[in-house]
């Protein structure tokens, strides 16, 4: 229950990916098996640009949304960035120029007239601004964002990272017109090590690998080929099953429900904002979140505390810091993101370890 940080592979993609590995071949070679290779490396572009309504020529092939991302900062390491104050760690420390940061409401949504307010005394040069947020499941309005930019600021660039978006909702690139959009390939089911940069026509040029002119120059060094295959597969099957997603919101909610009748003291972060079906942010004051974790592994199910890139510390999350939750809470937190495996067997499981860990605990909760 813990598809944020990595979800499962479709057995598809791990046999695809396994009979591109056992082919030679590099894309950039002229023979035979580097044309092979290069078709696989095609076919994925055109899959991961279907899945994000754009052109596969806009696509650039990375490591993972890190590179991504970091690859687009730095492209404004000398400017001025604006970025949202919940952003995933790969912006929030990739930032080396001078950095602004965006508040956000209760709920965890981008407050839009302190967003007017930066762009109207500040000028920044790039907004960034995350399409889903990892830990509330949050969604941006990042439409409207782009908007407000382009009247106020309209020589700006906008960025919006879409790891925690691709393969959960309907994806647009075209329709939010922002200039660079961030992708994972393990966040929907591809392999790990494997991501994209999508960046519009006229958006200024994003590179941070130099060397060879792989990727149309955009990115150097030779091509994961059979984890770009997997990638565009597990694109592929996203796009035809976005119904399917949606639909693990009733599970997700019967678990919010009868944890919020259970236990009055319940926080669930975002649950009234407009969120991706997966998600959910429970808040158990005075419990720290190490606690939690360790009584949901014991159980047998994994679950997080948050963002799952801090090399597996459990710490007080930035994010709920940033939507006004106290310390005691904001380090209290578990985050449950289900995927379309999971059953509602799995969300009962879940619901009778917790309550089993509350009933243990809830006379600590009432002494603090």
């Amino acid at each position: 229950m813990d598809y944020n940080a990595t979800a499962p592979l479709e057995d598809a993609v791990i046999d695809f990916v396994t009979d591109v590995m056992k082919e030679t071949g590099n894309a950039s070679s002229v023979h035979s098996f580097g044309r092979a290779a290069l078709l696989h490396l095609e076919k994925a572009r055109q899959h991961i640009a279907d899945l994000c309504g754009t052109h596969p020529n806009y696509v650039t092939f990375t490591s993972g949304a890190t590179e991504a991302n970091n690859t687009v900062l730095d492209a404004f390491r000398d400017d001025k960035i604006c970025i949202s104050s919940i952003e995933h760690p790969s912006v929030l420390q990739a930032c080396r120029a001078e950095k602004g940061l965006i508040p956000v409401d209760a709920n965890g949504v981008v407050c839009m007239d302190a967003l007017e307010q930066i762009l109207q005394d500040d000028a920044p040069d790039l907004i960034s601004v995350m399409l889903v947020n990892n830990e509330t499941g949050v969604i941006q309005p990042v439409k409207e964002i782009v908007r407000l930019v382009r009247r106020l600021q309209p020589q700006a660039y906008v960025h919006a990272d879409a790891a925690q978006a691709a393969g959960r909702i309907p994806i647009d690139f075209a329709d939010l017109q922002v200039d660079y959009l961030t992708l994972s390939s393990h966040k929907f089911g591809g392999p790990q090590g494997v991501g994209a940069l999508i960046k519009a026509p006229g958006a200024r040029d994003a590179k941070l690998l130099f060397g060879g002119g792989q990727e149309k120059r955009q990115r150097a060094g030779t091509e994961n080929i059979a984890g770009i295959a997997g990638m565009g597969l597990a694109a592929e099957l996203a796009a035809q099953n976005l119904d399917r997603f949606a639909a693990i919101a009733t599970i997700r909610d019967k678990i919010e429900t009868v944890l919020a009748d259970t236990a009055p003291e319940l926080i669930i972060y975002g649950k009234d904002a407009n969120r991706v079906a997966n998600t959910t942010s429970l808040c158990l004051p005075g419990i720290g979140s190490e606690t939690q974790l360790m009584a949901m592994d014991l159980a047998g199910i994994a679950v997080s505390n948050g963002s799952a890139c801090s090399s597996g510390k459990v710490q007080k999350s930035h994010v709920l810091s940033a939507m006004g939750a106290p310390d005691h809470c904001a380090s209290a937190t578990l985050r449950v993101s289900l995927g379309p495996k999971n059953t509602e067997n799995d969300a009962d499981l879940f619901i009778d370890a917790w309550t089993k860990m509350y009933q243990r605990v809830k006379n600590k909760i009432a002494a603090a």
